[in-house]
């Protein structure tokens, strides 16, 4: 059954409760659901319902398109000047005999490694520590496009903006600019976590704040950049908390349009402070991303990382909102197999995604970092591989 069959067949369900067909007739219309009926979904929106409405939108917008990316990681260090309770990865300055902290020669080295691969971008991500401040960074972006000008540099979050800007005493309009003129492309979505105080407080206190947070991002899309956005779920929030995150995203998507991509972060408790914390059940993990792709109409795409949800996860995701499941990747992206993602040691060929995709129905698309085609996989086909090549999953995009 097609997504507008099945849209219609639930309207004319007469044991739909009113709300719920409310908010169905909305989306049959291509109207916004308000943050009161976001609220809704959460309380009363079953499975089935949120995957019909989700499934509508998504194929309305893309079809049976799915889009992954080839890339690599670089992340600095470990070691950060913060200590959110969710973090399995960081380890603080105190701690440093547990982390490592590449030198702007060892970054660059990683970068060479990739040399003659078929990559499209470097994503940069990691601790926060004095020594990587403005200077730094303004090398770094600058030598990585020296060398391979093609390579998209995606790199730092408002967490680390806020920190080196702050340090050279520079405002963030000035402070993007200069990363801008440095070589910077676009800015991954991570450190949002949950944007309210009350939570954002006790598990991420000695960060930026939301408005800081939303700030960095606006002053990027000023200068004509892109960005992508995330929310940390399933600790201590409450549904409304979810709502309240994504309605200041759809706010600011609003004034600016910069968003490409939601990528909602699923919470893993292996290892950290909030280890007491139970994580979200893979129902719950899909009724999230069909919100997401329900509550942001103004977001082109929904983002699930099949590393840290499983692979089948992410085929089921795909029925749910989701029309990106990121990349191909290798092991030494440590930021969620540290927080005990489903894949410990992940790795999966180019083929193997495509496979992947296929298998539930889809079409692969491999897109660089702005959504460009590079390679429609749907007729591909695949000469025989000697040895998958793996590459790098950003995991905080």
């Amino acid at each position: 059954m097609d997504s507008e069959l099945s849209l219609t067949v639930l309207l004319n369900n007469p044991l739909l409760l009113p709300e719920l067909r409310a908010i169905a007739q909305k989306v049959y219309n291509n109207e916004r659901i308000t943050f009161d009926e976001g609220v809704i979904l959460y309380e009363k929106g079953e499975l089935a319902y949120l995957g019909t409405l989700a499934n509508y939108i998504r194929e309305k917008r893309h079809g049976d398109k799915t889009y992954f990316n080839r890339n690599f990681h670089i992340e600095p260090t470990n070691l950060c000047v913060y200590d959110c309770k969710f973090c399995s990865y960081s380890r603080l300055i105190k701690e440093r005999s547990q982390g490592w902290e590449y030198t702007m020669e060892e970054m660059l080295d990683i970068v060479k490694k990739y040399d003659g691969e078929p990559v499209t971008e470097v994503h940069i991500v990691g601790g926060v520590l004095p020594q990587y401040d403005v200077p730094f960074y303004s090398e770094l972006f600058t030598r990585i496009k020296q060398h391979r000008p093609e390579l998209h540099v995606k790199a730092l979050t408002p967490v680390e903006y806020h920190y080196i800007f702050k340090k050279a005493k520079i405002d963030y309009a000035t402070g993007m600019s200069l990363m801008k003129d440095a070589g910077l492309e676009s800015m991954p979505g991570g450190g949002a976590e949950i944007f309210h105080p009350e939570i954002r407080e006790q598990i991420a206190k000695d960060k930026c704040t939301a408005d800081q947070w939303l700030q960095i991002h606006e002053e990027w899309h000023k200068l004509g950049m892109r960005s992508n956005a995330t929310m940390l779920y399933g600790h201590i929030e409450q549904y409304w908390h979810r709502v309240d995150h994504m309605d200041r995203l759809r706010q600011l998507q609003d004034k600016t349009g910069g968003f490409q991509t939601f990528i909602p972060l699923k919470f893993r408790n292996q290892d950290n402070q909030m280890s007491n914390v139970p994580e979200s059940t893979v129902v719950e993990d899909l009724r999230n991303y069909a919100i997401a792709r329900i509550y942001l109409d103004n977001f082109d795409h929904i983002k699930a990382y099949w590393a840290m949800i499983s692979r089948n996860t992410a085929q089921l995701s795909l029925n749910f909102g989701v029309d990106d499941i990121d990349g191909t990747l290798d092991d030494t992206t440590k930021i969620y197999s540290m927080a005990g993602a489903e894949e410990q040691n992940p790795g999966m060929s180019t083929k193997q995604l495509v496979e992947l995709i296929k298998q539930v129905g889809r079409h692969p698309i491999e897109r660089d970092t702005l959504y460009h085609v590079v390679t429609d996989y749907n007729d591909f086909e695949f000469a025989d591989e000697p040895k998958p090549q793996f590459y790098k999953l950003p995991v905080i995009n």
